[in-house]
């Protein structure tokens, strides 16, 4: 799976989840955690998400903002999880 693809499923899932109609504007680098898309229900949907779309099992050590608090922190976390080089 290519970057682009993991990024695409990731936006998509944030923008129809947690973003919905409430007008915020994020980027690759929006911290979820500070401006309210996520709270602790919101993690633990967007754990499920990732883990079933991605095929892929994440431990309780690694839910943590440094994994989950931005769409490129995700995106680097799953590459990881999947061992996809960094380009």
């Amino acid at each position: 799976m290519t970057e682009s693809a993991i990024k695409g499923k990731i936006v998509k899932f944030v923008k129809d989840y947690f973003i919905k109609e409430s007008g915020i504007v994020i980027d690759g680098d929006t911290l979820f955690l500070e401006k309210g898309i996520l709270d602790s229900t919101g993690v633990i949907e967007l754990v499920v998400f990732l883990e079933e779309t991605f095929k892929i099992e994440i431990e309780d050590a690694e839910i943590v903002p440094d994994n989950l608090n931005s769409i490129n922190l995700l995106v680097d976390f799953i590459k990881n999880k999947l061992n996809i080089a960094t380009i």
